[in-house]
C-alpha cells in the first residue's frame, strides 16, 4: 500500500478502534505480526486418536450438544466423528457415517497403494466439501461453523466435512422495504442463501465477492461483494483497509460494521445505506457501489451513498417515470415537512403573528386561550409524547399494538385537547409531521430528521425565523463537508455534476439513462479523496477521456 494511503487519502477522519480513541498503522501492523507468530505457535494435533479427542472435551469442556462417535473403519482402522448437534445437517452426518463404515472404492490402479486416511479423505466421504486441518485451533473453529470432524487413529491431520445444516428461515418478503410492484424476496440471516439472492440477479463473471472473518469471539463471516471494472478500485481497497482495522470481540448485525467503517462518527445523517432486497443492493453494485453482507442478518450495507439515494425507492424503476417522479417529490417535501413544520409553526404563533391571515391568527388564538404553556413548550410535550408511542408500538407484542395507536389518538390527543393543554392546531401539525416522517424510504433518513426536528424548535422557540434559518445553514455546512468513502454526500447536486441529474428529483425514462452514475463507477484518474477538494468527473470529462483512448 502507498504512503498516500496510509496517510488516510480516502479517510483522514477516522481510523477504527473499538475502545474509540485513535489506532496507528504501526499499532496494527504490530498486533498483525503478534498473530502471526501466534499462529506459528498454534497446538499441532496428535497421532493418537484418545489424544485429539482429549483435546477437544479439554477446550469445549463435556457439552451434551458435542457428540462423539468412534468407528471402527475399513482395515481394522479406529476413526472418531465429532460434531456439534444442532448445527449440522442429521442427513448429511448419517451418510458421512454411513461412507465411513463402508468399504472404499477400488484404487485407481496407482502403483503405490493409498493410505487410510488418503482413502477417506478423497475417496470414501460422501459430502460436498472437505479439508486438511492441522491444528487444534482449525479443528475448533471448524466445529463451531457446523462442519464434521474425522480423527484417525495414527494420523496427526483431521478431516473436516461439510455438513452445516443451522436451522434457517425461508427467503420471504422484506418487512421494512415493501414496494407494490416488484419483486417480492427479501435478505434471511443465512450468508449462503443472501450471496446466492445476489448471484441470481447477477449473473456475470465480473460479480466478486471476498470473504472475511471478524469478531475474536463470535467470527462472523462477511462478504464484500462488488463489480469487477465497474466499482472503483481504490475505493474497493479503502474498505478493505478498514474492515482489516476492526477489532472486536462479537460483530452481531451489520450495523457494528456500518459504525467501524463510516467516515465520519458524529453525523445524524447515515453515510451507509442498508437493505432487505436483493434487487436494490444489485442495482446498487451495477452503478458502482460495494455491498456488505454479514452473516446473521438480512440487512447488506451500500456504499458509497449520496444524500438523494435515501430518498430513492427500487419501485421508482418498475413503474412509469412520470408516476415516479411525483412519488419521489412528495418524499423530499415530507422529508422537509417532517423536518421544519413544528418548529415553522413555532415561530410564527411566537414572534411572527402578522405573517398569517387575520382569521387564521384570530382561530389559532382562541384555540390557545385556555393552554398554559407556551409554543415551545407544547411543541415539545407533544412531540415527546408522539415518541414514546412510537416506541411503544414498536416493542409491544403485535397483538396489542393496534392498541397503543388507538389510545395515542384518542385518549392523549383528544382529551388532552379538551384539557386545554394543547391546542387543537398543534395536534394537526404534530399529527401531519409523524405521517410525513413514515413517507421517507429510509428508516435511517427519517431519524435523522426526527433529531434535527428537535434543534430546530428550540432554535424557533429562541430567535423566531431566524433561527431556523441559522440552523439550516448549519445543516447545509455540515452536509457539504461529508463524504462517504470519498464520495461528496451532496452530489450531484453540490458538485454539480448535470449529468447525473436524471435521477435525483426526477425520474427520466429508460431509454434516456444511457450511462451509469460517474459518482461510484471505475474512471481512470479519478482519485477518492475524503478532503473537499476531490471532485468527480462529469459526464462531458468521462466522454471527453473515452474518445482520447480511443
Amino acid at each position: 500500500m502507498s504512503e498516500e494511503k496510509k496517510d488516510g487519502n480516502v479517510k483522514d477522519e477516522k481510523d477504527v478502534n473499538v475502545k474509540g480513541g485513535k489506532k496507528d498503522d504501526n499499532v496494527k501492523n504490530e498486533k498483525k505480526d503478534d498473530n502471526s507468530k501466534n499462529d506459528k505457535n498454534l497446538k499441532q494435533l496428535s497421532t493418537e486418536l484418545d489424544q485429539n479427542i482429549k483435546m477437544v472435551t479439554d477446550e469445549l469442556g463435556t457439552q451434551p450438544d458435542i457428540i462423539i462417535r468412534h468407528l471402527h473403519m475399513f482395515k481394522s482402522s479406529k476413526a472418531a466423528l465429532l460434531y456439534i448437534a444442532g448445527m449440522t445437517d442429521v442427513n448429511a452426518v448419517n451418510l458421512l457415517v454411513m461412507s465411513m463404515i463402508a468399504e472404499p472404492p477400488l484404487s485407481s490402479g496407482s502403483e503405490q497403494e493409498d493410505s487410510p486416511f488418503d482413502c477417506v479423505m478423497y475417496r470414501s466421504l460422501a459430502v460436498g466439501g472437505v479439508r486438511k486441518l492441522d491444528s487444534i485451533n482449525e479443528v475448533l473453529h471448524a466445529m463451531l461453523e457446523g462442519n464434521s470432524i474425522v480423527f484417525l487413529d495414527g494420523y496427526k491431520d483431521a478431516i473436516a466435512a461439510y455438513t452445516c445444516g443451522v436451522e434457517k428461515r425461508s427467503v420471504e418478503e422484506p418487512s421494512t422495504q415493501t414496494v407494490v410492484r416488484g419483486p417480492k424476496e427479501g435478505f434471511t440471516e443465512t450468508l449462503h442463501i443472501n450471496t446466492a439472492l445476489i448471484r441470481n440477479k447477477i449473473k456475470s463473471t465480473n460479480l466478486s465477492m471476498e470473504y472475511k472473518i471478524i469478531g475474536h469471539q463470535t467470527r462472523t463471516t462477511i462478504a464484500l461483494v462488488f463489480m469487477k471494472g465497474i466499482a472503483d478500485d481504490k475505493v474497493i481497497e479503502e474498505v478493505r483497509r478498514r474492515l482489516d482495522l476492526i477489532d472486536t470481540d462479537s460483530i452481531l448485525e451489520s450495523g457494528y460494521i456500518e459504525e467501524f467503517i463510516q467516515d465520519k462518527t458524529f453525523t445524524p445523517f447515515p453515510l451507509l445505506q442498508n437493505s432487505e432486497r436483493p434487487d436494490a443492493v444489485a442495482a446498487g453494485l451495477l452503478e458502482g457501489q460495494f455491498a456488505i453482507v454479514v452473516d446473521g442478518t438480512p440487512f447488506v450495507l451500500l456504499a458509497p451513498v449520496t444524500f438523494v439515494k435515501f430518498f430513492q425507492s427500487s419501485e421508482d424503476y418498475y413503474q412509469r417515470y412520470d408516476i415516479s417522479t411525483f412519488l419521489r417529490i412528495i418524499r423530499f417535501f415530507s422529508f422537509f415537512a417532517s423536518m421544519l413544520l413544528p418548529s415553522i409553526y413555532i415561530a410564527i404563533t411566537t414572534f411572527h403573528q402578522e405573517m398569517l391571515p387575520t382569521q387564521l391568527l384570530i382561530s389559532i388564538a382562541a384555540q390557545r386561550e385556555g393552554v398554559p404553556f407556551p409554543a415551545l413548550i407544547e411543541a415539545m410535550i407533544m412531540e415527546v409524547t408522539f415518541e414514546i408511542l412510537r416506541e411503544a408500538g414498536v416493542r409491544m407484542p403485535r397483538i396489542i399494538g393496534p392498541a397503543i395507536s388507538i389510545v395515542g389518538a384518542l385518549v392523549l390527543g383528544q382529551s388532552a385537547v379538551q384539557a386545554g393543554l394543547v391546542s387543537a392546531a398543534m395536534v394537526i401539525v404534530v399529527s401531519f409531521t409523524a405521517i410525513a416522517s413514515f413517507v421517507i424510504p429510509s428508516v435511517n433518513m427519517g431519524t435523522a430528521a426526527r433529531l434535527i426536528r428537535f434543534l430546530l424548535m428550540i432554535l424557533a422557540g429562541t430567535f423566531g425565523v431566524f433561527g431556523i434559518l441559522a440552523g439550516l445553514m448549519m445543516i447545509l455546512t455540515h452536509l457539504s463537508a461529508l463524504r462517504s468513502f470519498g464520495v461528496p454526500y451532496l452530489a450531484p447536486i453540490a458538485p454539480l455534476v448535470p449529468g447525473n441529474l436524471k435521477d435525483v428529483f426526477i425520474r427520466v425514462p429508460w431509454w434516456a439513462m444511457k450511462k451509469r452514475p460517474s459518482l461510484y463507477q471505475n474512471q481512470a484518474g479519478t482519485v477518492r479523496q475524503s478532503t473537499p477538494s476531490s471532485l468527480t468527473e462529469t459526464d462531458d470529462e468521462h466522454t471527453q477521456k473515452e474518445g482520447e483512448q480511443q
